[in-house]
């Protein structure tokens, strides 16, 4: 099979092509959740949302370019949850005890969001088996680690550029593969795995500053 296109054809800008365009995602997103990735087709997509071929064509080429938007519309919704974090000073603490508690809120709020959002899970999934859908979870990582990392510059304790970024992007990935044990396995105790998860990237970055002195002298 040759590469599939992966973008929208277009984007309608009147009311009754956004109507369209918005039902055809909110459809797709609801049966991705019932069906999976694997048997979900343009042509399930129109018989639930009553609509024609043609007009999900005049949008959508086929369901990867569906996947691509939804899982853009999941990274936005996961990135917002992380910049009100840091716009409330989730990012700012002073002592280990407030570090965790602040990533276990950061943690919890991810994966409600992730839960919520229509094929959730399967999105997940597919980003993991489609690499053009990795790029897109790139993106989104860079975004996200640019907004933390300007404000650590400017709010935390000196620590070494690179070793900072490089710091960020582990405890990143650390916290993306909680929520994906999570959503993958609800009968995991959440509680229990987002807590642990919050020490080590709580005790982590607590100790940075002591860590990034000792490798330069």
């Amino acid at each position: 099979m040759s590469n599939p296109e992966l973008e929208a054809k277009s984007r309608p800008s009147r009311r009754n092509g956004i109507n369209t365009f918005e039902a055809i995602l909110a459809t797709a997103g609801e049966l991705l959740a019932e069906v999976g990735f694997e048997r979900l087709t343009t042509n399930l997509v129109c018989e639930r949302a009553g609509l024609t071929p043609p007009a999900l064509y005049r949008y959508f080429p086929n369901k990867y370019a569906l996947l691509t938007e939804l899982t853009r519309r999941l990274m936005d919704a996961q990135d917002q949850v992380v910049f009100a974090w840091v716009e409330a000073g989730g990012a700012h603490w002073t002592t280990l005890s407030a570090a965790v508690e602040s990533h276990i809120r950061l943690q919890k709020e991810i994966i409600t969001v992730t839960r919520a959002f229509p094929g959730g899970l399967w999105i997940l999934r597919a980003i993991r088996a489609l690499p053009p859908l990795q790029d897109v979870r790139a993106q989104s990582r860079t975004a996200v680690l640019d907004r933390i990392y300007a404000f650590r510059l400017q709010d935390g304790p000196a620590v070494d550029e690179e070793r900072l970024k490089l710091s960020m992007r582990v405890s990143e990935l650390m916290g993306y593969a909680a929520m994906e044990m999570l959503v993958e396995d609800p009968e995991l105790d959440e509680d229990m795995v987002i807590e642990e998860v919050a020490w080590m990237i709580g005790r982590y970055h607590f100790d940075l500053p002591r860590r990034s002195q000792l490798a330069q002298d």
